[in-house]
């Protein structure tokens, strides 16, 4: 039998070779009927809502093109990692990708602005977001580091902390904490109220927390459920604390061979896709907590009291860990919000 790290060196090889496979063919190839290819790679499992919602929008892309692009899902990171990702797109290896919005932190940190604990949690400010200024001037800066984005699919904004033994509710339960981390930028809060934040993409979580590399996982209710923490974790503390999109952008120099047409298509099937994922976000975070109840996780929801202390304490760090990082774009976006 293989063992895992056996397993693991298996899949990279085939991941590599179908890449490789992928950069030789280069953007674009066309199909025997001379449909144009759009592949579209991801981290996301089937189950979940962002992925499900993902198929609409093929579905939609393709009768509105008429047919005349084959979109093609690689999801659960088949073909890359959620960091070659963005790569992969820019260098004209594959034609698109999702990211959120947090994996952004190396290329473009002004795009974790909604990652500063409870500052962007209303649902209105999150669905008038994808046409806002603020949208605009984060399109701008992907643009310049390579990338086309053509749609922000509200994915949460409902966080949750899970744990064995006892569930996170106070800022003493995160000392000395090993938890999942995002990215250094998010990651600065749980530093400060004690915790040893690991960052790492969602799909190796599940192991880690299984092995005992880290204590807690940190992630949103509808992954919690699609990525089974209910498995290898008792308890889950659900808080407003972040508001995560993921982004659907593509290569530009692929873009700009497309027709008027399809160029369109793919344009009202993504405006289509960010009018969705509203109501779909919702309904999937409300019904993800009965699941996993049902699933044996004892939940705790943060009260207004208890996100007070938190956010006295994690709120700052992150901003000026924000700030540090994006600089002059990083405050130029938080005003065009409205947050001073």
């Amino acid at each position: 039998m293989f063992e895992d790290r056996d397993v693991r060196q298996v899949n990279r090889l085939l991941m590599a070779l179908t890449a490789a496979g992928l950069a030789m063919a280069g953007p674009g190839v066309a199909t025997a009927d001379d449909a144009v290819v759009m592949r579209v790679s991801h981290q996301l499992p089937p189950e979940y809502h962002i992925a499900r919602l993902v198929e609409d929008w093929v579905a939609r892309v393709e009768t509105l093109s008429e047919g005349s692009i084959d979109v093609q899902v690689f999801g659960a990171s088949q073909l890359f990692s959620p960091a070659d990702n963005f790569p992969a797109v820019a260098g004209g290896d594959i034609e698109a990708a999702l990211s959120g919005n947090f994996q952004w932190a190396g290329s473009v940190p002004a795009m974790n602005v909604t990652m500063v604990p409870y500052l962007f949690r209303q649902l209105d400010q999150i669905a008038a977001f994808p046409n806002s200024d603020a949208a605009a001037f984060l399109d701008g800066l992907l643009a310049e580091v390579g990338v086309r984005n053509m749609a922000w699919l509200y994915t949460t904004r409902t966080s949750i902390i899970t744990s064995n033994g006892r569930p996170i509710v106070s800022l003493a339960d995160f000392e000395g904490l090993k938890i999942r981390g995002l990215n250094r930028i998010a990651d600065a809060g749980l530093a400060a109220a004690g915790a040893a934040p690991t960052a790492m993409p969602g799909p190796e979580v599940y192991q880690a927390l299984q092995s005992g590399v880290i204590d807690a996982g940190l992630t949103d209710v509808s992954a919690a459920y699609s990525r089974r923490y209910y498995e290898v974790q008792e308890f889950g503390t659900v808080a407003p604390l972040f508001t995560v999109f993921y982004n659907l952008y593509v290569n530009p120099d692929w873009w700009d061979g497309l027709t008027d047409g399809q160029r369109a298509a793919i344009e009202e099937a993504s405006a289509q896709a960010e009018i969705d994922a509203m109501t779909v976000t919702e309904e999937e975070a409300a019904a993800a907590l009965g699941r996993l109840q049902e699933e044996g996780m004892t939940l705790h929801s943060q009260t207004d009291a208890e996100q007070a202390e938190w956010a006295g304490v994690i709120v700052e760090p992150v901003m000026d860990a924000f700030l540090e990082a994006a600089g002059e774009d990083g405050q130029h976006v938080i005003d065009l919000l409205g947050q001073h």
